[in-house]
């Protein structure tokens, strides 16, 4: 029995802890919270005062905006600002600050303020919610987390409110400030207008407010923690290194390939500044970490445009943040492996560290399996949403999205079908907890071979 097994099962039978004693593993567990939320969340936005209209919302399209709404994605089947009423909307904003902000740092917080105990077996929980290395410090990082949320949401909640004021009034302008703050910090990419962001794509304040909100919670606590305390670039964990040093060079990569493509593109540039084009090219380009809002017209965006998103989205955020994908530092790591490879071999390193071998296997694992569920619901949905022939490009942008819990779409979300509808959620469930999470969770025991078998060659390449 390994050592996490060992904690799990002492904690089992000594103290009383504040959560519930369930005999499931940290993985089971958080699964089991993610399906009770998204059901309450379902049942909720079925009701009849969460539409506008007044009307009962069937079972599928409240599944769908639960789902989206918990695992902070952004893909609507419905109109968020249209269809559900102040009540809806205010369900699907909880829900969304519950899944960006962790069911975990939320207990622990109400925990702490009654007073309870936080036992081993809660600190486990908490270490494979926020993904931190190590368990030592996991109920001061949780208040760090809750700190960090709610200053970030309050200052754009604020800013937001005082700029949209004189063209909404003051109680309008705070609830759309406080949707949107909550909205872009979490990832999610909820918008109250239909067209999302575009009516403000050359405004520089929401721009500035929106791409701070989600480039922080995409970025993860982790290393906002370090930016915080440690400061100094040479204290920083290799961990922190990675994030901020990749985030910029492939943001400023990504910025520079979409302006120069639409630029020479008439149905989005056209009609912009310069300005405008660089605030446009800009928050398109950050976007794809797994934010979800847009400025341009997706589905009017170049080919060539269209196709670096989709590879933006599969990378997605940083580990331990609110966005998805296969995480930035993964694929970090793989490119540092292969590049080790190219020169002969050798250990994995990058600024004067090893990268453990450990990661090398688990970001491979990662990036294979994540690979493999996006194709097959790309091959599933073009046959179920009858696009064999064309549209492909849609399709696939469309899996790529609700994996990696961005929540963009050429406009195919919409229009899905029944079966669409059904394997969009559970892409967007898999994506939000990740496949390794799933298999981990799905796992009774782990098995250990007692054979030892001879080395042998295989070819490769």
């Amino acid at each position: 029995m390994n050592e996490k097994n060992k904690v799990w099962g002492s904690e089992r039978k000594a103290g009383k802890p504040f959560f519930s004693r369930y005999q499931l593993s940290p993985p089971q567990l958080i699964i089991t919270i993610f399906m009770i939320f998204i059901a309450i969340g379902t049942l909720l936005l079925m009701m009849p005062f969460s539409s506008a209209s007044g009307h009962t919302t069937s079972f599928i399209n409240a599944f769908f905006m639960a789902i989206s709404a918990v695992c902070v994605n952004g893909l609507s089947v419905l109109d968020v600002g249209e269809y559900f009423s102040i009540t809806g909307q205010i369900v699907i904003m909880l829900l969304v600050q519950v899944g960006g902000l962790g069911f975990m740092t939320i207990s622990v917080i109400i925990a702490i303020v009654m007073g309870k105990r936080i036992g081993l077996k809660e600190r486990l929980l908490i270490q494979h919610t926020t993904q931190a290395a190590s368990s030592q410090g996991l109920v001061r990082l949780c208040i760090y987390i809750f700190v960090i949320v709610f200053a970030f949401e309050a200052i754009a909640t604020i800013i937001l409110t005082i700029h949209w004021q004189p063209s909404m009034g003051w109680s309008t302008a705070f609830y759309y400030g406080l949707f949107h703050s909550i909205s872009a910090f979490n990832n999610a990419g909820f918008a109250l207008w239909s067209e999302g962001l575009v009516a403000y794509v050359g405004d520089p304040i929401v721009n500035f407010v929106i791409i701070a909100l989600f480039v922080a919670g995409g970025l993860g606590y982790i290393v906002i923690v370090e930016l915080l305390q440690k400061k100094r670039w040479r204290k920083f964990s290799l961990h922190t290194k990675i994030v901020l040093t990749a985030s910029l060079t492939i943001s400023l990569i990504g910025f520079g390939i979409i302006l120069l493509l639409e630029s020479m593109n008439p149905a989005t540039f056209s009609q912009l500044t310069w300005f405008e084009r660089i605030q446009a090219a800009w928050f398109q380009t950050l976007v794809p970490r797994s934010s979800g809002f847009n400025t341009l017209d997706i589905p009017n965006m170049l080919t060539a445009s269209q196709f670096l998103i989709i590879i933006y989205m599969f990378i997605g955020a940083a580990s331990g943040g609110t966005g998805g994908g296969v995480k930035i530092n993964t694929i970090v790591v793989l490119i540092l492996a292969t590049i080790t490879t190219f020169r002969g071999g050798g250990q994995v390193h990058a600024f004067g560290r090893q990268v453990p071998q450990g990661s090398v296997t688990r970001a491979l694992a990662v990036v294979m399996s994540s690979l493999a569920v996006v194709l097959v619901v790309a091959l599933a949905l073009t046959i179920t949403e009858d696009m064999l022939e064309d549209h492909f490009l849609e399709v696939l942008f469309e899996a790529t999205s609700a994996f990696s819990t961005t929540g963009l779409s050429m406009g195919l979300t919409k229009d899905l079908s029944l079966l669409g509808k059904i394997i969009v959620c559970f892409t967007m469930f898999i994506g939000r907890l990740g496949p390794l999470t799933l298999a981990y969770a799905l796992a009774t025991r782990k098995q250990h071979s007692r054979i030892g078998y001879p080395e042998d060659n295989i070819l490769i390449g």
